[in-house]
């Protein structure tokens, strides 16, 4: 009798491996809005302590050749959730980003994650900054999310008529200089948001919504609403950086990261969640202290220099990604096909699909095939890399006056020798600028522009 116990328990236990090991993986994207490639422990941040999200990168891979779909933040999220460069899609314009008097947002049509993995059965939660659209067809319950909470739209927008117009770039913002509000599914819950409670409530969301879907596979994407200016941080973290109010927020949003893989841990879900950290575009370089810092890289937000789009880019999944640094060249729209892969989902034929499936890489069992990246400012190709090198047809700030510089013939850089973008090489690769003409003529050959929505 004894024999049969241990017998019936090994079995028991056989069968919950075998149902944990068949069952659909968990996906978490983690996606903070203007934070810079310099900004992490990790990434050679002298003054910001990320201790959760250096061991992260320390178990699993990090890539230091990681881009943003676009230079700013409306393009660069619908990039990532729909796997194509926004401009097929229409989410790209003269504004750059969405408003609240805009008319427009991300076009039913398009197929999120959340959507084609929600027909796999999938829970799907948005959890942070949406800013994809604020009108029926672009918020997130109609595009596959069953579950939201967060803000509509970037946080120093709504700005009340007697807020200095630069308070948002201040160490010490107003606490209530800004109507901006707290939907859940859709309603208002909270106007104006208590923007120093966001990133803790935004991570209590997270660990209940692990908690209460840990029998079945889901996806959150969690989109923080900082380091975006006006800054706010929680009375537990508030002051306690060196860099200041921008580092408070980076350090709070690593206590978040240490907060979600500790559940995942918790409920034994680790070995089967796919967690992913990056950021939606470079740092605001013209917030001053209250930016942030694109280490060695050239400019920042706004701009298709390296600073304005190259981000932080960590892969997490304990037993199936192991611990490395990866310089392959990958971006945010990659998390689509990668997703949709791991999720059994089918990745859509009806549509030109730009990201590519990294589980090759992420899982060593091979390289990614070299193909263009392509640098947008809006709804113009400003520059294209292939492997190591980077041609500039046009250079711009990120912000100011300065209009767009045309080049020709185009600027070229080896970023593998000078990721700063300091040293042109044109002169000596003539057959590289033209290998770069000919993808860039053929991308836009094929190229439809959706309707624009801004």
């Amino acid at each position: 009798m004894k024999y049969l116990f241990v017998l019936l328990v090994a079995f028991s236990l056989l069968s919950a491996v075998s149902e944990s090991s068949a069952r659909a993986p968990n996906i978490i994207i983690i996606l903070t809005d203007d934070m810079g490639y310099g900004d992490l422990g990790c990434y050679g941040s002298p003054t910001i302590r990320t201790p959760n999200l250096d061991r992260m990168a320390m178990e699993g891979l990090r890539f230091t050749d990681f881009y943003s779909a676009a230079e700013v933040c409306t393009p660069s999220r619908a990039g990532l959730l729909t796997g194509r460069y926004p401009i097929r899609s229409g989410m790209v314009g003269k504004r750059r980003v969405l408003f609240p008097d805009s008319k427009g947002g991300l076009p039913q049509e398009e197929i999120t994650i959340a959507r084609a993995l929600k027909r796999r059965g999938y829970a799907t939660a948005h959890l942070g900054k949406w800013h994809l659209g604020i009108h029926p067809g672009g918020r997130p319950g109609e595009h596959g999310f069953d579950y939201s909470f967060g803000l509509p739209y970037s946080n120093d927008m709504d700005k009340r008529r007697e807020t200095p117009r630069t308070a948002s770039g201040s160490a010490n913002p107003p606490e209530n200089g800004w109507m901006v509000p707290v939907l859940l599914n859709g309603e208002i819950v909270e106007k104006p948001a208590d923007q120093t409670t966001l990133t803790r409530r935004y991570t209590e969301e997270a660990v209940r919504f692990i908690r209460e879907h840990k029998s079945s596979p889901f996806f959150i994407y969690f989109a923080h609403t900082f380091p975006h200016v006006p800054l706010f941080a929680s009375p537990q973290f508030k002051g306690k950086s060196r860099r200041g109010i921008y580092g408070d927020t980076v350090e709070e949003i690593d206590w978040s990261v240490g907060q979600v893989i500790a559940a995942l841990r918790a409920e034994g879900l680790a070995e089967n969640t796919l967690v992913f950290f990056t950021s939606d575009n470079g740092p605001w370089l013209t917030m001053r202290q209250q930016g942030g810092s694109a280490g060695p890289l050239r400019e920042g937000k706004g701009s298709t220099w390296e600073g304005g789009m190259r981000v932080p880019g960590i892969a997490w999944w304990p037993g199936r990604i192991s611990p490395g640094i990866t310089g392959a060249v990958a971006n945010g729209m990659d998390l689509f096909a990668t997703a949709l892969t791991q999720g059994g989902a089918k990745i859509p034929d009806d549509r030109v699909i730009d990201g590519v499936d990294l589980s090759p890489l992420l899982f060593g069992r091979g390289k990614l095939p070299q193909h263009p990246f392509f640098y947008y400012r809006g709804d113009k190709l400003f520059a294209c890399r292939i492997g190591n090198y980077k041609a500039h047809f046009f250079t711009q700030p990120g912000y100011g006056k300065d209009k767009a510089e045309a080049h020709e013939p185009p600027l070229l850089y080896d970023l593998g020798t000078d990721p700063g973008e300091q040293f042109d090489v044109a002169s000596e690769h003539p057959d590289i600028v033209e290998r770069i003409r000919a993808a860039v003529a053929e991308h836009q050959k094929a190229l439809v522009p959706g309707e624009p929505q801004f």
